[in-house]
């Protein structure tokens, strides 16, 4: 056996990620790996340029990617209409996928718009489902009887309320294991946007509700991005648990994402602001990503023996398609508790709701506006 070349089980452990023999000779079959050598005893044999190449597999692989774009993108020369080419065909795969998703969407809002009924609406809900079974959607008029069905379903929404608690029991996944609290957020995030499919995409670390209930008990600082995000959040039980509220980019004209990136760039000040954030606060983001990045940097920096800032919980749910998921995933590499949501999804309301939720775990809301005379 050649030295320093491994076999497929040892190129897999190598790789690690998963990976596993069997899917090595699918990428052989697509012609996303090279035939490797083979030994005297026909055992194939493979070099660090094998596993350096199944790992950029891998990588991309795990960021989404399909395998047949894998195959472009390693295969891609330097050159930049090469480069050109490849990007369109990238754009014409994500708008295949944005146009799947929206199909998808309808589909699941069709799904949301039955299941989602509450017990009021059970009863018209049976007749329209039997109905529905007998109905002919090839037809122009199957379609018509269709709309009318819906619309006898939609008559019942202005008799009552919504009963939020009920959809979501029909809608939510199983988040049995759990705990009360965390279902509770998740429940809440889910309202604060309208799509399930969100529950997916938050992740929590294993101390973050115990680290945020502590230092909300201890009236800890809570110190947001924008003035957009502080409006939103829960001030009367926040006031009542001591919590002081401050605003990182504290302009009353700085409205969007795209406004509140740009001034944290062009103001050192705020930057400055960020390095005196007071210990145990819980830091919330809702807008700019640069923050969240500026928060990783200084936790990344910190030494313990003089801690650079060092809060007992940041939730980390900046708006934006390239900074604000590269930000997440550096905030989950920190030694901090965080609550974020992965990807490109977040927003002010998010964050609010949020931290938000975390407070209403703690005390009932007071029948006061003690907080407008602060």
């Amino acid at each position: 056996m050649n030295a320093g070349c491994l076999t497929i089980k040892e190129l897999t452990e190598a790789v690690g990620g998963g990976l596993t023999p069997r899917m090595v000779r699918h990428y052989h079959q697509l012609g996303l790996l090279p035939q490797p050598i083979r030994s005297p005893s026909n055992y194939r044999l493979y070099t660090q340029k094998d596993v350096m190449r199944l790992q950029r597999i891998v990588a991309l692989k795990q960021q989404g990617f399909q395998l047949n774009h894998i195959r472009h993108i390693l295969d891609v020369e330097p050159e930049a209409d090469t480069n050109q080419n490849l990007m369109l065909q990238l754009q014409q795969q994500y708008r295949a996928v944005i146009q799947q998703i929206s199909q998808l969407r309808q589909t699941a809002s069709a799904l949301e718009g039955l299941l989602g009924r509450d017990r009021h609406c059970q009863i018209i809900q049976a007749e329209v489902l039997a109905q529905l079974k007998l109905l002919d959607v090839e037809t122009q008029a199957g379609l018509g009887g269709l709309a009318k069905l819906w619309s006898g379903l939609d008559a019942q929404i202005h008799t009552h309320s919504e009963a939020f608690s009920e959809s979501l029991q029909r809608l939510l996944p199983d988040l049995s294991e759990r705990s009360e609290i965390e279902r509770h957020l998740i429940s809440q995030l889910v309202l604060a946007c309208g799509d399930v499919s969100l529950v997916s995409f938050v992740k929590l670390s294993r101390d973050a509700i115990a680290a945020s209930r502590k230092a909300l008990s201890d009236s800890c600082q809570i110190v947001v991005d924008t003035q957009t995000v502080a409006a939103a959040l829960d001030r009367t039980r926040l006031s009542h648990l001591g919590c002081r509220v401050e605003t990182l980019i504290d302009n009353p004209h700085i409205t969007t994402a795209t406004e509140a990136e740009l001034a944290f760039w062009q103001h050192q000040e705020w930057r400055q602001k960020l390095q005196q954030v007071t210990p145990d606060c819980v830091l919330v983001v809702g807008y700019a990503p640069s923050v969240l990045l500026e928060i990783s940097l200084a936790i990344s920096q910190t030494d313990y023996t003089n801690p650079k800032i060092q809060p007992a919980l940041v939730i980390a749910m900046p708006i934006g398609f390239s900074h604000a998921p590269a930000a997440k995933r550096q905030l989950m590499q920190q030694p901090i508790p965080y609550i974020t949501v992965e990807g490109t999804l977040g927003g002010g309301a998010l964050a609010a709701t949020a931290l938000n939720a975390l407070v209403e775990s703690l005390i009932d809301k007071p029948d006061c506006h003690c907080y407008l005379s602060q």
